[in-house]
């Protein structure tokens, strides 16, 4: 980044964040203090009005605006991709006010660059399989927004993954954000059944009800530190499972993971994966899926758990096959 983008870039940077100490900027901007206060002293020259608080940092006098930005093409075309993207993710509301977004940012470009964008807008598409297949989260998506910003506590009959399906528990809570992930949205809370912070599962709430008690916010919650901490756990709390995928399904595997790996090692054998769990079972659907293609190394009490699973779908496939007479029964 050259001086004259990083000038501009640290007004933007105090006028959106406010106070923001010398070391802060200097982080965001991969440059040393001393590049900072010189930056500075040429803002406060070239007549911005910068505020400086000792041991609180640097932050622009109230009321002061830039004006209109001029967007690049990549500029325009990343923003109006991310309206797209989030009017894709959104209920109603939100969505029509990304596609307001997207036409105002539309209307600040000028008419060759508008045109450009548009090229590319529509040469870059994001696929959301299956963001409309879901009404019933619509409206619980509409509540949690609403119990957000009001901070109501919520109440919810919830599936729990391990817990008998036939017998939902009803949960109190406190939302503090929505975060979406692989084309799921989960509800990050504070649970009264269980007294501490808890990630829900949108597809596994029903009866959802907003009640009319407020709570207070845990002070200095920050929700990218508590995310950070959800991938950071002591390793004493994770289960470390070892599978071994053979050469015929590595690309496939290496197209996504499903959970937190930590370590991988390509080998004459084929894709060797080091996983961190917090129960076993979170990865039994996701092993069975690759059948033969996958061995479990460790833990031995996984590979146990595969093979009471696999004998159940066996003696299901066998009861089944009998009943309908099918020769499959006559074969295992």
């Amino acid at each position: 980044m050259n001086r004259t983008d990083r000038l501009l870039a640290i007004v933007l940077e105090l006028q959106g964040k406010g106070k923001q100490r010398a070391e802060d900027l200097a982080a965001t901007f991969e440059t040393s203090k001393r590049t900072i206060y010189r930056d500075i002293q040429a803002l406060a020259e070239a007549g911005v009005p910068i505020v400086s608080v000792p041991g609180l940092g640097y932050s622009l006098v109230e009321g002061y605006f830039l004006p209109p930005l001029r967007f690049t093409t990549d500029e325009g075309a990343m923003l109006m991709l991310g309206s797209d993207l989030m009017a894709q993710h959104f209920d109603a509301e939100y969505r029509a006010a990304a596609q307001s977004a997207g036409r105002k940012i539309a209307g600040a470009l000028s008419e060759p660059l508008r045109d450009e964008v548009q090229y590319l807008r529509d040469s870059i598409r994001f696929i959301a399989l299956g963001a409309q297949d879901k009404p019933d989260e619509v409206e619980r998506l509409q509540q949690l927004r609403r119990s957000i910003v009001k901070r109501q506590t919520v109440r919810f009959r919830y599936f729990a993954k391990h817990s008998d399906e036939n017998s939902p528990n009803t949960r109190d809570a406190d939302p503090y954000g929505l975060v979406h992930v692989s084309g799921s949205w989960i509800l990050v809370a504070y649970c009264h059944l269980r007294h501490d912070m808890r990630n829900f599962r949108l597809s596994r709430m029903e009866h959802l009800t907003l009640l009319p008690k407020t709570f207070a916010r845990q002070p200095n919650f920050s929700m990218q530190e508590y995310l950070r901490l959800q991938r950071d756990l002591p390793s004493e709390e994770w289960i470390s499972v070892c599978v071994l995928f053979d050469q015929s399904v590595v690309r496939l595997v290496e197209e996504g993971y499903l959970f937190f790996v930590v370590a991988k090692e390509e080998t004459a054998e084929g894709l060797r994966l080091t996983l961190r769990v917090r129960e076993e079972r979170d990865v039994v659907q996701w092993l069975l899926s690759w059948g033969k293609h996958v061995r479990v190394i460790e833990p031995a009490s996984l590979r146990d758990f595969l093979i009471e699973e696999t004998t159940a779908m066996l003696h299901n496939l066998q009861n089944e096959a009998q009943h309908h007479k099918s020769p499959i029964a006559n074969r295992t």
